[in-house]
């Protein structure tokens, strides 16, 4: 199997509503990227693109063969990934795998969204379908239900009160605002940098005992990334970021994982594959873009990959080891809370963070020193389908 490495990254601003379509939105992140690797369009052999929502968004259907046509990338085979949240990674997942085989050397992947044009009700009633359509949705259930059981649960499993455990989570938004509102690209940049503790707390509640300032927002937005092997890599950058591990794994109803709930057994299937083949340890990882869709996933991730004791991850955050010059740097984006979820997108922006920081190549006040190795971790829907790669610095 050929080494894969990242030569180039793009990503739009994510954001509230936007009036460029997704072919369009996709098109500028990719044009991005193709141009950082020092290559043109016609260079690439295949497109790999994340959409959840796009026929629903636009009626348009098929946007990966539009999107390849609009970039410039004539006639080549461009397929579209549907994993909710996790489309994106599954994209550069697959992406990776074709360039690893050796039958493709330069191909790009990525993904698109625009949930926020949607609007609220819309967007939530669509994004509901990645949950149990027969038995969840029926009864009531969105994913700040989703996620409001699971904080009742964690706080029940590990015997945390809930108004210590709703504390613990404030501090993962405090800490999601700070960087994000340094984050050019995020939704909140330049907002939010003065979030209390109090705020969060009193913020309205979405479903209890999760607060707005608990949820991450719907958002519009693409991400993509130039993925080659590792000959033609050297040829393209003298700062190459190789894909080392990759993992991926699925559940299915969240009833019907009630075995190891608070807890995603897929997640650690998925991370235990990606540290496996990268040969790994989580204490290794120096930063983690992770899947913070409401402040308890963060705490719920992080213990899943290994970075914390199950139960402790609240008490980490307060104590600084979850952020820049802890023990790991989790979410120097902002994450999903603050620079925002635009839903196939999502994980091609985690991978375009990770590289750049891995590059040396974002804001002082938010890069992390001397990185070197970097993790993504997405999540579809209730636990449905998660996806984690590993990233490592190649000079």
């Amino acid at each position: 199997m050929k080494k894969v490495a990242v030569v180039g990254v793009g990503e739009t601003k994510f954001s509230g509503p936007q009036t460029k379509t997704e072919v369009e939105l996709f098109a500028e992140a990719a044009t991005e990227a193709i141009a950082e690797s020092n290559l043109k369009a016609k260079d690439i052999k295949a497109l790999f693109i994340g959409n959840a929502l796009g026929d629903i968004e636009e009626g348009q259907g098929m946007v990966a063969s539009y999107a390849a046509e609009n970039l410039g990338c004539h006639y080549a085979p461009a397929n579209r990934y549907e994993g909710a949240c996790a489309s994106a990674s599954m994209a550069v997942r697959d992406a990776f795998m074709w360039v690893a085989s050796g039958y493709y050397d330069i191909v790009i992947a990525g993904g698109v969204e625009r949930a926020a044009t949607m609007g609220t009700g819309l967007a939530t009633r669509t994004f509901a379908m990645f949950s149990d359509a027969r038995y969840e949705y029926p009864s009531g259930v969105t994913f700040p239900a989703v996620f409001a059981m699971l904080t009742h649960l964690y706080a029940d499993t590990y015997k945390i009160p809930l108004q210590k455990l709703r504390e613990q989570m404030a501090k993962v938004t405090i800490q999601s605002y700070k960087h994000g509102a340094i984050n050019p690209k995020a939704q909140f940049f330049g907002k939010n940098a003065d979030m209390s503790v109090e705020k969060v707390l009193g913020s309205f509640v979405v479903c209890t005992p999760l607060t707005l300032h608990d949820c991450c927002p719907f958002s519009d937005g693409a991400a993509a990334v130039v993925l080659a092997s590792e000959e033609v890599a050297k040829k393209l950058t003298k700062k190459p970021v190789y894909i080392t591990g990759i993992g991926q794994a699925s559940n299915g109803p969240l009833g019907n994982q009630n075995d190891y709930l608070p807890r995603i057994r897929a997640r650690e299937l998925s991370s235990e594959q990606a540290y496996k083949m990268a040969g790994i340890k989580p204490q290794d990882v120096d930063l983690c873009e992770l899947h913070d869709c409401f402040s308890i996933a963060s705490l719920i991730a992080a213990e899943s990959l290994g970075f914390f004791d199950y139960g402790k991850a609240g008490e980490a955050w307060e104590k600084g080891e979850a952020d820049i010059g802890g023990k790991v740097a989790i979410n120097p984006s902002g994450g999903l809370k603050a620079k925002g979820h635009p839903i196939g997108a999502t994980g091609a922006g985690q991978v375009y963070e990770v590289a750049r920081q891995l590059r040396g190549e974002v804001e002082p006040g938010r890069q992390v020193p001397d990185a070197k190795i970097g993790l993504t971790d997405t999540l579809g829907g209730d636990g449905g389908t998660l996806v984690n790669m590993i990233l490592e610095r190649g000079w």
